[in-house]
């Protein structure tokens, strides 16, 4: 199995993603998104609904996980060139992260959980990307096992 990753945006550019089948992070940089590899299991963290609001969201977003294809320029016009990153997004509905934050691996027993989410990717463990599925109502693909001669 892959990794999994946590990246952090307004709840209305992560909506924008879902709708086209594609990730940004980082305000659209390259490096970030090539360190994720195709099957990688990812969650969108959304702490407002609108980029730069006030208007708080506090939940994870969308849930994923990433296609078999490299980082991509995409010219969104004005001169912004993000790259993207493919995602097969799964079925779930957006969940408030507050009643999970004890069970988190990354935020249990941790006074300040958000400072990770600063930095906009980070890797989780396997326990955090299921228990985030599981709140979300989503499921995700059975990998596919070897067979056995």
């Amino acid at each position: 199995m892959g990794r999994n990753w946590i990246a952090v945006a307004a709840a209305e550019h992560v909506r924008r993603g879902r709708a086209g089948g594609f990730m940004q992070v980082c305000h659209g940089k390259a490096a970030p998104l090539r360190r994720i590899q195709p099957g990688d299991r990812v969650a969108y963290y959304s702490p407002t609904v609108t980029f730069g609001g006030k208007d708080r969201a506090q939940s994870f977003t969308a849930i994923g996980v990433v296609r078999d294809r490299d980082p991509y320029p995409f010219d969104m016009g004005g001169g912004f060139v993000p790259f993207r990153r493919d995602v097969a997004w799964l079925d779930g509905v957006e969940t408030p992260i507050q009643p999970l934050l004890d069970r988190l691996d990354f935020s249990a027993g941790v006074k300040n959980w958000g400072y990770q989410l600063r930095f906009g990717l980070f890797a989780v463990s396997d326990h955090d990307a299921d228990l985030i599925a599981q709140a979300m109502g989503a499921a995700f693909p059975v990998p596919a096992q070897p067979v056995l001669l």
